[in-house]
């Protein structure tokens, strides 16, 4: 139970709470990719706010995380973007993503995965690319920057290769399969107006229909939300009014950022660890 620092009793709690659901939300932030090797946003060890190469370079990197640096420096832009796109290509999902699925496999709904991330971890450990909304897209998909009207594509046939001195993307940068022009991640920026939606919106369909399932059948829901912050807190909130709306328990594990409504269930450790320790209980 490393990285593991609840209450004992909490635990017992959440692990009963679980146990006897039909179904789970599972909602996850970037702290959910920890334990694979993928640096958070924020942190001692935070992309943005820790020792990255970016950093290095005094490079701002919330600047880089907009729609205008493609249109500023495309090079600069997808050698940002590149970086992230290689990580989450070779990151492994940890063991904490077997247990997740273990517990799916056990309920009568399953589970759904809302996530913040863009990492295309969850499709990668086995989860049903049907039961996963993915509120930001994801890096595994293209767009083009001049919207000719292909709409969503897949870009892991594109490769970006970087010149570590600079950190820009060497030629050729991805491009559109339709119309030749460059092609941007399909991942929701800072001030975003030309995210293609699409995808996301089909994601947020199913999910709707799923909830509304739960509902009329009156099942016995438990949200488990994993390594989500404050600073961009849609996860979290969306946790509490999704428990809220059902009623129902919410199991927040969270290392540092342990608050959580009144009578629900805070767990502090890190996503695997204590996962480890929910299914040692169970």
């Amino acid at each position: 139970m490393d990285n593991v620092y609840a209450n004992p009793g909490e635990l017992k709690r959440a692990a009963r709470a679980i146990k006897e659901a039909d179904a789970l939300l599972i909602a996850t932030g970037a702290g959910m990719g920890v334990d694979s090797g993928l640096a958070p946003f924020r942190g001692p060890q935070g992309l943005w706010t820790g020792n990255s190469p970016y950093k290095k370079l005094n490079i701002d990197i919330q600047s880089l995380a907009t729609p205008a640096i493609f249109m500023i420096d495309q090079a600069l832009a997808w050698g940002f973007y590149g970086f992230r796109q290689a990580a989450y290509r070779t990151a492994q999902p940890h063991k904490g993503f077997e247990i997740l699925k273990d517990w799916t496999a056990r309920k009568a709904f399953g589970s759904f995965n809302y996530t913040s991330n863009i990492d295309g971890q969850f499709q990668k450990a086995g989860f049903a690319a049907d039961r996963v909304f993915e509120i930001h897209g994801s890096s595994h998909f293209l767009q083009c920057s001049q919207n000719c009207g292909i709409g969503v594509f897949p870009g892991d046939s594109q490769q970006v290769e970087i010149d570590e001195s600079t950190l820009k993307a060497l030629e050729p940068l991805p491009c559109c399969t339709a119309c030749f022009a460059l092609a941007r991640p399909n991942v929701l920026m800072f001030n975003d107006l030309e995210f293609d939606s699409s995808r996301s919106d089909a994601q947020e369909k199913r999910y709707a229909d799923w909830l509304n399932e739960l509902a009329e059948e009156g099942a016995r829901l438990v949200v488990v939300e994993l390594g989500a912050g404050t600073a961009i807190p849609s996860v979290r909130n969306h946790s509490e009014k999704v428990a809220k709306a059902f009623n129902c328990t919410l199991v927040r594990i969270n290392p540092v950022e342990t608050g959580v409504p009144e009578g629900q269930i805070s767990l502090a450790g890190n996503a695997k660890a204590t996962l480890e320790a929910l299914q040692e209980l169970m």
